[in-house]
């Protein structure tokens, strides 16, 4: 089996030839993602090699992408809609939620719209006002949408394959600065033997606390995780990978063995996924725990300026502090 060492950003970019390679109903769409390639140059090579009418530069105009693929899901074909950076998002939020979101159940289950909905997010990039942003939690709200995040360069390919052949529209966030992290991919595995795209998955096991996160925050908390090993706490580290179904099987047994649960996310921590991950676990769990569920999050207010994100973003020690708080309980 063919293993090579991929950046994220290369891993997402050959799923997404795979899926086009596939599946001649596969498009894509967004702004500048043809000739430019993207401005992270994820889609780089591709409408070189399948042309301007499987991948389409549009207007700029998020409003107008995701309701022309609307109608293309509707016509049977899966378009691929990149929303440049998390801020833009919000001119399409109306045509996410009331057209994407609705229209199979609306039309009680005569019409599919499988469409995914690529979005760079998160900070840590040094960028401007709304290219730094985390979304998660309006979409994860909104019933009849999907939302997973990947983590890992493997999750990338298999996930952004996975996204495309399903049926459902699913939001695919994608954590902006982990697109230069490099990792092993299999890329002759079949599709079908991938990890499920909406389940968890436990990437470092441990016995003395829980720490559950997705997307940036993995290799955050995959360090912490080495940091706490050096004084002798193992901790386990769960990938949630889907927000919505979120999946916490995995959480559970690990909270009832650990005893210990934090949660951490880039977003808001006010409404949060960490508020509703906690909410569960200390509902499903609650004679295990030995101390309350805690979360470390971005504070409540608009991402700051770029000069002193870091204050902003949960770090290592911010990871750490939580841990060392539940155990003085």
């Amino acid at each position: 089996m063919a293993t090579e060492t991929l950046t994220l950003g290369k891993a997402l970019n050959t799923g997404l030839r795979k899926a086009l390679e596939n599946d001649p109903k596969v498009v894509i769409m967004g702004e500048d993602v043809g000739k430019l390639g993207g401005v992270f140059r994820i889609t780089d090579g591709l409408q070189k090699d399948f042309g301007d009418q499987r991948v389409i530069d549009t207007p700029l105009a998020e409003s107008g992408i995701i309701g022309t693929a609307v109608g293309l899901a509707i016509r049977g074909y899966r378009p691929v809609c990149e929303i440049q950076f998390d801020g833009f998002v919000y001119p399409a939020y109306d045509q996410i939620v009331s057209q994407v979101a609705k229209m199979h159940y609306r039309s009680q289950g005569k019409v599919r719209i499988p469409m995914v909905i690529r979005i760079p997010y998160g900070g840590g990039i040094g960028a401007v006002e709304h290219h730094s942003e985390s979304p998660e939690a309006y979409f994860a709200h909104t019933a009849g949408l999907k939302v997973v995040s990947c983590a890992t360069p493997q999750d990338a390919y298999s996930m952004i394959q996975q996204a495309i052949a399903s049926d459902d529209p699913i939001v695919f966030l994608e954590p902006k600065r982990r697109y230069w992290e490099k990792g092993p991919v299999e890329l002759d595995a079949p599709l079908d033997a991938a990890y499920p795209l909406h389940s968890a998955r436990v990437v470092r096991p441990g016995a003395d606390a829980t720490v559950l996160a997705y997307g940036p925050m993995v290799r955050t908390c995959l360090d912490a995780a080495t940091a706490a090993a050096e004084d002798g706490r193992e901790l386990e580290v769960i990938d949630l990978r889907t927000l919505s179904p979120l999946d916490l099987t995995a959480a559970y047994e690990s909270v009832k063995r650990t005893g210990r649960c934090v949660v951490v996310h880039e977003a808001p921590g006010n409404l949060g996924l960490g508020s509703e991950i906690a909410a569960r676990i200390t509902e499903e769990c609650f004679y295990s725990l030995e101390s309350p569920v805690l979360r470390v999050t971005g504070f409540d207010t608009p991402y700051p300026a770029s000069r002193v994100e870091e204050e902003y973003l949960p770090d290592l020690d911010r990871v750490l502090d939580a841990v060392d708080r539940t155990f003085g309980w």
